[in-house]
């Protein structure tokens, strides 16, 4: 390996010209040992260009040090330099000598990393080329696992298939969002860190002192993340009991306002209601089960209380299907609905989105009764 040795004050100096000139081997660092810096030049550097480097050093150098000295060294196999660790900048740069263009292309590039472990999704025709993929993952990641996802979710549990495809088979982790540790294990949760952005704009939505209902909770995101910074009261309902024992786990695990409190209830919402829920009303419930959410609006419009509020999430394409379910879900009860939020939170297929609703309910009497009395006085 070529090296310029040059005395180690002057190392920044030469460095500049060996820049200027565009001979340096940036693959490797500058060695200093015994009060000299060693520059590596790149391999097949010209004799002549390195002629005038040396040349121009000692010209322009040495007018400010004349005991200035430059010369080449080889150094030998015991004496190699230190290589320079260079990241990739993406999987793409760590697949181009594994797959084609059209293949890179057509490689969905997003994943889903939940705390030391990453779930890719491939498209069929490149499962040929799974490990090489996940390894690309690993290393650009960082993480620990690397699973691939073998099925859509599915089920009233919310989980799906996975297949490991790099780094150990650990489906346990511990997920950090807003300043909150969400323990879970992928394989039989769900759990989605796309959210995060909605838990924190509900979260923000949220009062002290308010009564909420979580109808379909998973690991507790949504009320782990609430109760953090506010002092409520949740009650997290979900059918899944690995769940309940990671939502258990993850009240613990988080300290938590100082007056707020979390109970977590395994159960299907509707036999809950009926049974540990009976005669209650909340003042904020959240309805994050999109595929079947639509089936339950009856029973959340039942369990809210006079000018509460409903997150309400469905799979559509836009905001009227789920405005009219709303609007008809109060109109058996005789409530009105006012829609105070809308928004996209992420696309789920080609034209379909998971999006938002936030509905205000009233009492529909009352909200007549008010107007008299307005018009009265």
């Amino acid at each position: 390996m070529l090296t310029l040795k040059i005395p180690v004050q002057n190392i920044e100096a030469t460095r500049q010209i060996v820049l200027n000139h565009k001979i340096i081997d940036f693959d490797y660092k500058i060695k200093v040992e015994n009060g000299f810096g060693h520059i590596p030049i790149k391999e097949g550097t010209d004799e002549d260009v390195l002629s005038k480097v040396m040349e121009e050093c000692k010209e322009e150098i040495i007018k400010q040090n004349e005991n200035y000295t430059i010369e080449i060294m080889d150094l030998s196999q015991d004496d190699d330099l230190e290589t320079v660790k260079r990241f990739p900048r993406s999987i793409t740069e760590l697949l181009k000598d594994k797959l084609s263009e059209e293949e890179i292309e057509e490689l969905k590039k997003s994943f889903d990393i939940i705390g030391d472990v990453v779930i890719v999704e491939i498209p069929e025709d490149l499962e040929a080329h799974k490990k090489e993929i996940g390894q690309a993952t690993l290393q650009f990641t960082k993480r620990k696992t690397v699973y691939m996802k073998k099925s859509a979710v599915k089920g009233v549990t919310r989980v799906r298939e996975l297949e490991l495809i790099a780094g150990e088979d650990n489906p346990i982790t511990i997920h950090k969002e807003h300043g909150t540790r969400l323990k879970l294990d992928v394989k039989n949760v769900y759990f989605s860190p796309r959210l995060a952005t909605e838990r924190k704009r509900v979260q923000e939505a949220t009062n002290d002192g308010e009564e909420i209902l979580d109808m379909f909770a998973g690991i507790g995101p949504f009320p782990i993340v609430i109760a953090h910074e506010k002092n409520v009261n949740i009650t997290a309902v979900d059918i899944n009991e690995y769940a309940i024992k990671y939502l258990n786990e993850n009240i613990k695990l988080n300290k938590l306002a100082p007056a707020a409190h979390i109970t977590a209830i395994c159960g299907d919402t509707n036999e809950v209601a009926l049974n540990e829920l009976k005669g209650k009303k909340f003042d904020r419930l959240i309805m994050n089960l999109p595929g079947l959410a639509p089936g339950f609006l009856d029973l959340a419009v039942s369990l809210c209380k006079d000018g509460g509020v409903i997150h309400y999430y469905e799979f559509s394409d836009g905001f009227s299907q789920g405005i009219e379910r709303a609007q008809i879900a109060c109109e058996k009860q005789n409530k009105e609905v006012e829609i105070l939020n809308t928004r996209k939170v992420k696309s789920s297929s080609p034209g379909m989105w998971h999006v938002a609703i936030d509905c205000k309910v009233t009492e529909k009497n009352k909200k007549r009764l008010k107007k008299i009395i307005k018009k009265i006085i």
